[in-house]
C-alpha cells in the first residue's frame, strides 16, 4: 500500500463520496502469482466477497484499473434496503412467492452482515439504520395495500401504511413505512472493508486491467501488462462481466441515474429513505454535512438508457426543480454526479456461476437499482457457492436461470437494442470536426466509417472509431460525463476512448485527425430539446435504480 489518493473514475462529476481519499494499493503484479480466488473488480460487490473468502481462510488477490471503490460503487446514493426497487408485488409475479420471500431475506441479511462488519472492525462510514418510506406521486402510481400485501407475504412483516411520510412541508399522501433500512458512507466503508480484507491476509493490487479470462483448473486472468494470474477460482465483479459477451449483456440493460446533493440544515429533514412511484421514479436521503450544523438533502431519479436521450443538464435542473417544490429547507446544490445500474429483465441480480460456461468462473452483476445490498449479499453467496457449500439464495440469483414471466421484458429491452443499431445509417451529429467545440465531443460520418471526435480543452482534436468493441454499437457522446456511451449494452469510455465500464473490454480503434482539424469555428450552442417522459426513452415502467 502507498500513499492515498481520492477515487475517480475519469468520469466528469464527481459524488460527494469522493472527498474521502482511499489507499494506493500495489500497482505491479508478481511475475507469477498464484490464489486460491481471484476477484476482479475493488467495489462492494468484490470486496464484499474477497473479504468473505479471506475469512474462510483462502488467499485472495484483488485486482482493479482504479483505486478502491473508483467505479460505481463511488457513484451510488447508498441505500442498504430489503424494501427492493422492483417492489414485492412484482417480485412475486416474476419468481413466485417462495422467490420473494428469499429475495427480501437475503437482502435483510446483507444489511445486517455490512452492520456486523462495520461493528467488527469499528469503521467509521457513518452507518445508521433508518426507516424507508413508499409513497405515490399525485398523478398515479401503485397499488400501496397490494404492495404491503406482497411484502408481508415476504416476510417484511413490520412494514406498515401509514397517512404521510414524516416530512415537513411536504405532503406525501399515503405511504408504506419499511423499518431497518439503513445508510452508509460507501466510500468510508470500502476504505474500512479493504483494510480488513488485507489484515486477513489478502491482497489487493490497483491499476491492473484484466484483459482476458479463462476458466479451467486453475483459471487464468489475463492483463494488459501481459501477466497471468492464476486461481482455483475466479470472481468477475466489475459491474457489467468482462467475460461474458453475450449470455449477460442480453439479458440485462444499462441505465444512467442523475443525483444532486444539496445543503440543508440539520435536522431540518428527519433522517430516512425516501422514494415514489413516478417513471421516472425519485429517492431520496440525508447524510452528513462538513459542519455539525449542516446536512446534505441527496436526491436522485431522471433516469434513461445508457447512451440514449442525453441532455444531463436538464435532467440535474429537473432534480433540483422537483426538490425545491417540496423541501423548503433546500440550500446551494454541492454536487451532481450520475451512476450506470444495470436492470435484469427480472429485477434481481446474476450471481453465481457464468453462463458462459467457463470452469471456475462466477459473477455478480445485475444490481436492479439495489446494488449496494446486491454486492453485500453476493459475498456470502459466492464464499459457498466457491467452496461447494449449499446455499438457499443460489437458485434465485444463478446466472443460469431462465423466466418465461419476464420474457416480455427482456423482448422489449433487446428491441430497443435492436433499433440502436439503425445509427449506422444516421449522417452523425455533426459534418466536419470544425464544429466540435472544446471540451466536448460528437459523432460523424467520414464515407462508411462512423468517427467519435473529441476536441481537449487545448483545441487538439482526437479521433477514435464511433464503434463499440463489444458488439459494434455506434456510440454516442455523454455531455454529462464527457464519455463515449454505447446505446445497445451500456459500454463506456472515456473521451480518448479508453474503456471505463463493460461489457467492452478493448479500447475504441484510434483513427488519425485529418489534416486541418484545427480550432473550431464558432457555433451557436443550441438549447437542449425538451425530454420526453415516456417508457421509450426513460425507464421500464418499475424502478431501475436507487
Amino acid at each position: 500500500m502507498r500513499d492515498e489518493a481520492l477515487p475517480n473514475d475519469s468520469g466528469a462529476t464527481q459524488s460527494t463520496w469522493m472527498q474521502v481519499p482511499v489507499p494506493l494499493y500495489d500497482a505491479e503484479l508478481p511475475d507469477e502469482l498464484r490464489v486460491d480466488v481471484c476477484v476482479v473488480g475493488a467495489g462492494i460487490a468484490g470486496l464484499s466477497t474477497a473479504y468473505h473468502l479471506a475469512l474462510e481462510g483462502l488467499a485472495v488477490a484483488v485486482i482493479d484499473d482504479g483505486p478502491v471503490g473508483g467505479g460505481e460503487t463511488a457513484r451510488t446514493t447508498a441505500h442498504l434496503a430489503c424494501a427492493l426497487d422492483d417492489h414485492f408485488h412484482w417480485l412475486e409475479r416474476m419468481h413466485g412467492a417462495e422467490g420473494a420471500r428469499l429475495a427480501a431475506a437475503s437482502h435483510a441479511a446483507a444489511i445486517a452482515d455490512i452492520e456486523a462488519i462495520v461493528e467488527r472492525h469499528r469503521i467509521d462510514c457513518d452507518f445508521q439504520r433508518v426507516d424507508g418510506y413508499l409513497f405515490n406521486p399525485p398523478d398515479g402510481g401503485i397499488d400501496l395495500d397490494q404492495e404491503l400485501r406482497a411484502a408481508h407475504a415476504a416476510g417484511l412483516t413490520t412494514a406498515n401504511k401509514l397517512p404521510r411520510a414524516p416530512l415537513i412541508g411536504f405532503d406525501t399522501g399515503p405511504c408504506l413505512r419499511f423499518p431497518e433500512q439503513a445508510q452508509l458512507h460507501p466510500i468510508r466503508y470500502l476504505r474500512g472493508l479493504a483494510a480488513a480484507f488485507v489484515e486477513l491476509g489478502g491482497s489487493i493490487y490497483c491499476g491492473v486491467r484484466a484483459d482476458r479470462v479463462e476458466g479451467g483448473r486453475p483459471a487464468r486472468v489475463h492483463t494488459d501488462g501481459k501477466k497471468t494470474l492464476f486461481a482455483g477460482s475466479v470472481v468477475i465483479a466489475t459491474n457489467p462481466p468482462i467475460n461474458s459477451r453475450v449470455a449477460i449483456p442480453l439479458r440485462q440493460a444499462a441505465y444512467r441515474s442523475y443525483v444532486i446533493a444539496v445543503r440543508i440544515a440539520a435536522g431540518s429533514v428527519a433522517r430516512a429513505l425516501y422514494w415514489d412511484t413516478a417513471d421516472p421514479y425519485h429517492y431520496v436521503r440525508v447524510a452528513p454535512g462538513v459542519g455539525a450544523d449542516e446536512e446534505l438533502l441527496i436526491v436522485g431519479g431522471e433516469d434513461h438508457r445508457t447512451g440514449q436521450d442525453d441532455h444531463g443538464e436538464l435532467r440535474w435542473e429537473r432534480l433540483e426543480t422537483w426538490t425545491r417544490e417540496r423541501f423548503a429547507a433546500a440550500g446551494a446544490v454541492v454536487a451532481r454526479w450520475s451512476g450506470q445500474i444495470m436492470e435484469p429483465a427480472d429485477g434481481l441480480a446474476f450471481i453465481g456461476r457464468s453462463p458462459d460456461g467457463e470452469r471456475g468462473v462466477f459473477i455478480v452483476t445485475g444490481d436492479s437499482g439495489n446494488g449496494m445490498t446486491h454486492g453485500a449479499l453476493a459475498g456470502a453467496l459466492l464464499t459457498d457457492l466457491v467452496l461447494g457449500r449449499a446455499n438457499p439464495w443460489a437458485s434465485l440469483y444463478d446466472p443460469r436461470r431462465t423466466s418465461l414471466r419476464a420474457l416480455g421484458e427482456l423482448l422489449r429491452e433487446n428491441a430497443n437494442v435492436a433499433v440502436q443499431y439503425a445509427h449506422w445509417l444516421r449522417a452523425g451529429d455533426v459534418p466536419t470536426v470544425n464544429e466540435v467545440l472544446p471540451g466536448q465531443g460528437a459523432v460523424m460520418r467520414r464515407g462508411l466509417r462512423m468517427v467519435a471526435v473529441y476536441r481537449d480543452e487545448a483545441g487538439a482534436c482526437h479521433e477514435r472509431s464511433a464503434v463499440c468493441t463489444h458488439l459494434g454499437g455506434v456510440v454516442a457522446w455523454n455531455s454529462a460525463e464527457k464519455s463515449w456511451d454505447c446505446p445497445c449494452h451500456g459500454s463506456r469510455f472515456d473521451p480518448l476512448g479508453r474503456v471505463i465500464d463493460g461489457p467492452a473490454v478493448h479500447d475504441l480503434q484510434v483513427i488519425e485527425p485529418e489534416v486541418g482539424a484545427g480550432a473550431p469555428a464558432p457555433v451557436e450552442t443550441p438549447a437542449p430539446p425538451e425530454v420526453e417522459t415516456r417508457p421509450g426513452n426513460t425507464g421500464n415502467g418499475r424502478r431501475p435504480v436507487r
